[in-house]
C-alpha cells in the first residue's frame, strides 16, 4: 500500500440544541477541507450533549427525520468530502436512542452506521455520574468500511477500552481506526493519549480521533486533545483544549512497516481461561 491523504479531525464543545451544533460543525468541516483535508471527522454527540435524558429523548430525531444526517449527507456532496460524523443521537422509540456514527462518501450517500457497543456507565471520582445504558441503546456488530485508501474499523469514544474491539477490526482488515468522543477531562488527563497510542500499536493501525473539549451543559467538561496517531505509536496532531481543526498527512506505507517490523496480528494463540474468569462465569456475573 503506497500513496497518501490527509485527514482533518473536527473539536467542537457542543450544546444541547441540534442546529447551533450542526451550524459549528459544517463550519468547522469547511475549514478542514480548505485546509486540505480529504476525509474529515467529528466528535461522538456532534449534533447535541443533552444531559437530561427526558430532554435528550425528546430532541433525538429518527433516522430518516434527522436535521444533522440531511445536512451533513449535502455537505458531503457539496465539498466532495469522505465525512465521519461521529455521533448522533438518533431516536429509536420513547425509551431509548442509539448513539449513532455516521459514514458520507463524496456524493453525500451514507456508506455505513455504527452504533457504540459499549456504554459508559460509570461514577467520576470527581464527581460526576453517567449512565448513558439509560439513555442508548447499545449497538452490537463491529463495522469496517472501505475507503479510496485502505479499510476503516469504526468505534466511539468508551469503546477505546475494550481492545478487543479493536483487534477484531484489525483482523478484520481496518488499516484506520476512528474513536470520535467525549472524553470527561478528569479521565482524558489520566489516560486518553496512552489507551490511543496502545490501540494503534497493537493493531498497526492508523488512530482518528476527534474530541469534544470545554464546557457543556451543566457544567461536564470534556478534555479535547483530538489525536492523529501513527501505528508506531507517534503522535501526528494533536487539538490541545479549544475548538478547532487540526490536520496530518497519513502515509500509507507506514501500516506496512509497522506490521512488518512486529506482526503480532498473526500470532493469535487460544489459551484456557483462568480459573477465577471461569468461576464468574458459572456464577453469571
Amino acid at each position: 500500500m503506497t500513496g497518501s491523504f490527509t485527514v482533518g479531525l473536527v473539536q467542537m464543545t457542543s450544546g444541547r440544541d441540534l442546529a447551533p451544533n450542526i451550524e459549528a460543525a459544517s463550519a468547522l468541516i469547511r475549514e478542514a477541507r480548505a485546509q486540505g483535508a480529504d476525509f474529515v471527522l467529528t466528535p461522538e454527540t456532534t449534533t447535541m450533549m443533552e444531559p437530561r435524558r427526558k430532554l435528550a429523548l425528546e430532541k433525538a430525531r429518527p433516522e430518516a427525520e434527522h436535521e444533522g444526517v440531511a445536512a451533513f449527507a449535502a455537505l458531503a456532496a457539496e465539498l466532495e468530502l469522505w465525512l465521519l460524523i461521529g455521533s448522533m443521537t438518533v431516536g429509536l422509540d420513547d425509551e431509548k436512542a442509539a448513539n449513532r456514527s455516521f459514514l458520507f462518501d463524496p456524493a453525500g450517500r451514507i456508506a455505513v452506521r455504527y452504533d457504540k457497543i459499549h456504554m459508559f456507565d460509570v461514577e467520576i471520582p470527581d464527581g460526576q455520574s453517567y449512565r448513558e445504558s439509560s439513555t442508548y441503546q447499545a449497538g452490537s456488530a463491529a463495522v469496517t468500511a472501505a475507503l479510496p485508501w485502505g479499510t476503516l474499523g469504526l468505534s466511539v469514544c468508551y469503546d477505546l477500552r475494550f481492545p478487543q474491539l479493536y483487534r477484531s477490526l484489525a483482523q478484520a482488515g481496518a488499516d484506520f481506526l476512528t474513536v470520535p468522543a467525549a472524553f470527561t477531562r478528569f479521565t482524558g488527563q489520566a489516560h486518553w493519549h496512552v489507551l490511543l497510542r496502545a490501540r494503534a500499536i497493537e493493531t498497526g493501525c492508523f488512530v482518528f480521533a476527534p474530541a469534544q473539549c470545554g464546557e457543556h451543559a451543566e457544567g461536564r467538561r470534556t478534555y479535547g486533545h483530538s489525536l492523529v496517531v501513527a501505528p508506531w505509536g507517534e503522535v501526528l496532531a494533536d487539538g490541545g483544549e479549544a475548538p478547532g481543526v487540526v490536520t496530518a498527512e497519513v502515509e500509507l506505507a507506514r501500516i506496512a512497516e509497522a506490521r512488518r517490523m512486529v506482526p503480532a496480528l498473526g500470532h493469535d494463540r487460544r489459551f484456557e481461561a483462568p480459573a477465577a474468569a471461569v468461576r464468574l462465569r458459572e456464577a453469571g456475573e
